[in-house]
């Protein structure tokens, strides 16, 4: 099994930054992707960015250019560093750890964490 725990959320005005953190333990050997994801009140869980051992990127258009996700392997921590923040990406931020077949489908992920809230006001 994996935990998974996210920290790092909060509120902050609209054009500000957050960096979210997600910290792993227990099989952490079996991860090869991580990744982020959201969910707003009422809608689905998106995919937002993710990071394989490689360190190759990949995100969602919606936060491209705004967004960057990093992992330390050695602290087995994936970080969300959020820029430029609308009041659009207000949502549960969740962490998810998945294998090398893992893409930008929910259903790639084996693990999930407890997600952390991030609210962005206008």
């Amino acid at each position: 099994q994996v935990q998974l725990v996210e920290s790092g959320g909060g509120l902050v005005q609209a054009g500000g930054s957050l960096r979210l953190s997600c910290a792993a333990s227990g099989r952490t050997f079996s991860i090869y992707t991580m990744a982020w994801f959201r969910q707003a009140p009422g809608k689905e869980r998106d995919f937002v960015a993710r990071i394989n051992l490689r360190r190759i990127t990949y995100y969602a258009d919606s936060v491209k250019d705004r967004f960057t996700i990093s992992r330390d392997n050695a602290k087995n921590t994936v970080y969300l560093q959020m820029n430029s923040l609308k009041a659009e990406d207000t949502a549960v931020y969740y962490c998810a750890a998945g294998n090398t077949r893992s893409t930008v489908n929910v259903n790639d992920y084996d693990y999930w964490g407890q997600g952390t809230q991030v609210t962005v006001s206008s």
